[in-house]
């Protein structure tokens, strides 16, 4: 490769200062760094567990290099203080779990997002853990800037799955994709967009989504195995990244649920 002192008009450029990924935000897991998340509680798909924040009953313990985030039955039921978007409040219930946010700490427009993770098993009925992005305008909980006013999946507050596993359906395998816009409040299309595959849950991978141009790539372990075409242009907003982990029906479990995140990191191109 050819390289210079100075730049001239017709001087050739290193391949590897073309189209190059450079982070602008990692987090390794050393310490839960509250400039980077937040805990975030909300009740949102009926879910069965309550969100609680600071890491009580161990539910977003961070060791050892990873962010560990669980549902765990506490063995009775307890009040929650978990809200839905129209103030409902979420009844009693012995699950607890963890939800985190970057929400107005990393926010970034477009990119591309990737986390590695794994989960302690490779699937339970009711198991619900995902990996996800959402546009900052969003209006549920926690409010905390005059512009975050948009009802999802309206413009503003679209969201892309980049990682999740339904336990209902079928052990070591996820589901990724866009969801649909269907043009007003609490109306979005979960499957059109959205593909399943096969995957070891219970050892680590690296999922990730990325804007091409108009398409939304989906990856894993670097290698693509899904493409949204045309659909990235309808999230032109800055997006924030969820991590949690849910319990989705009434079926039972007992002990705990463990997704073990080792690191997330966004990218740009240089």
């Amino acid at each position: 490769m050819l390289s210079c002192n100075k730049e001239h008009k017709g001087d050739v450029i290193p391949v590897e200062n073309l189209n190059v990924w450079e982070i602008d935000f990692l987090d390794n897991f050393e310490t839960f760094n509250t400039d980077n998340w937040q805990d975030q509680r909300i009740w949102v798909n009926n879910e069965t567990h309550c969100y609680v924040p600071n890491n009580e009953f161990g539910t977003r313990e961070v060791s050892d290099g990873t962010l560990k985030l669980k549902v765990v039955n506490i063995g009775k039921k307890r009040s929650c203080d978990n809200f839905d978007k129209y103030g409902k409040q979420h009844p009693e219930t012995q699950y607890v779990a963890g939800r985190i946010a970057s929400k107005n700490r990393k926010e970034f427009i477009k990119g591309k997002w990737t986390a590695r993770l794994k989960l302690g098993n490779n699937g339970e009925p009711s198991m619900f853990p995902a990996w996800w992005i959402l546009g900052s305008q969003n209006n549920e909980p926690p409010v905390q800037e005059p512009n975050e006013t948009v009802c999802w999946p309206m413009t503003g507050s679209g969201e892309i799955d980049i990682f999740e596993h339904h336990g209902d359906h079928h052990k070591n395998s996820f589901t990724t994709g866009a969801i649909k816009n269907l043009g007003k409040c609490d109306e979005g299309d979960w499957w059109t967009l959205r593909k399943g595959f096969n995957v070891d849950l219970n050892e680590f991978h690296e999922y990730s989504v990325e804007w091409e141009k108009s398409d939304l790539v989906y990856r894993v372990d670097d290698k693509e195995v899904y493409r949204n075409k045309g659909e990235g242009d309808n999230y032109p907003e800055a997006m924030f990244a969820i991590l949690n982990y849910a319990k989705i029906t009434d079926f039972p479990m007992e002990g705990e649920w463990v997704m073990e995140v080792d690191w997330v990191k966004h990218e740009y191109k240089k």
